[in-house]
């Protein structure tokens, strides 16, 4: 009897063994997925500080999703729930991109949402805010076009055939008028070395405006992907943001509001917490975001009073507000959900009808 036991006993760890075995093999099988799902509200006033800012008795939120490769158990457990969603990786990824350079994509746009909340906020305010701009950051390139074999990631433009640039609007003006073939001779900051190099346009190929940054399809150009406006910016008062473990520009909408609030006297959230998302940019016009339901859910769950959703309807489609109304009504929400295309229609539904 006891040698059945031990037997039993014996036999039973292995089988343990063997079932953490596979389950850690099929964590670690890959899948063509990107795995997302309703996040959390982040209360924004311990992350954001404006000097001699004033309080408030309610709180602006940020609404986040979680994201991550898929697995086979992700993927299995994204069909419990429509807001658990699979994204293939070829629409997350740009062409020939890794998840650790799409990191760094992520935490750029978000450096990129914060100066432009700040800037959106400051002149909403009437607040003092001084623009320097020095250039245009390199980051990303496009396969086979001349700029991939002369820059470098990190590399900043800083002049265009003799002519200086400060951004990349005047980047793509100073090569608008050139064909392919052409020769065009940059100065470029390289770690602090200032070089001049001959780079050959070309056209790009057939992509669409988000994959080809700020540069036309089909125009010619250097060969450069998401291309960053490199500049010195300066507020009075100071305000600093700390969110650097969040990525993306989705929380930009969200950031000015905040920011705006701290530079008034009167408090705009009389008490009320107040979630929203959406991208903004300098002159505060608010972009549609992905993951609108999953932010709506998010909300929802932490007891959210109001929530702002884009209502940017420049695309095809339904806008940011009509999705985020259609899972509102799915999930039976009391939140109120109001459609904003720029800051001032959040400011001003905050001052009149709250």
């Amino acid at each position: 009897m006891s040698e059945e036991k031990n037997r039993w006993r014996f036999s039973k760890t292995w089988m343990t063994v063997g079932l953490v075995i596979v389950l850690l093999l099929v964590y670690q099988i890959p899948m063509p997925y990107y795995y997302s799902q309703p996040g959390d509200a982040t209360g924004l006033n311990d992350f954001i500080t404006v000097e001699e800012g004033t309080g408030e008795e309610g709180e602006f939120y940020l609404t986040t999703i979680r994201q991550s490769r898929a697995n086979l158990i992700l993927y299995t457990w994204s069909f419990l729930s429509s807001y658990r969603v699979l994204t293939p990786v070829d629409a997350v990824l740009a062409e020939g991109e890794t998840d650790e350079e799409y990191q760094h994509r992520q935490a750029a746009s978000m450096r990129l949402s914060q100066d432009a909340s700040k800037i959106a906020a400051y002149r909403a305010a009437g607040a003092n805010v001084t623009i320097n701009e020095n250039g245009v950051l390199v980051t990303q390139f496009v396969d086979d076009m001349g700029a991939i074999d002369v820059l470098e990631s990190g590399d900043v433009i800083t002049a265009v055939d003799g002519e200086e640039i400060g951004n990349t609007t005047e980047l793509n003006e100073s090569l608008a008028h050139k064909g392919e073939g052409d020769i065009t001779s940059l100065t470029v900051n390289r770690e602090g070395d200032v070089l001049e190099l001959d780079v050959e346009l070309m056209t790009f190929p057939e992509w669409d405006d988000e994959e080809t940054g700020n540069e036309e399809v089909n125009a010619v150009g250097l060969g450069i992907l998401g291309p960053i406006d490199q500049r010195d910016v300066a507020f009075d008062p100071e305000v600093t943001i700390e969110a650097s473990d969040i990525g993306g520009p989705s929380a930009g909408l969200m950031f000015s509001l905040e920011i705006y609030n701290q530079l008034q006297d009167e408090d705009l959230t009389r008490g009320l917490d107040i979630a929203g998302t959406g991208a903004i940019d300098e002159e505060g016009d608010v972009g549609r975001i992905g993951g609108i339901g999953q932010k709506v859910v998010a909300a929802d769950s932490a007891d959210i009073d109001i929530f702002f959703a884009p209502n940017d309807n420049r695309f095809p489609g339904p806008t940011n507000y009509e999705i985020a109304l259609e899972s509102a009504e799915d999930i039976g929400t009391s939140m109120i959900i109001v459609p904003v295309s720029e800051l001032q229609d959040a400011i001003d539904y905050l001052e009149n009808e709250v």
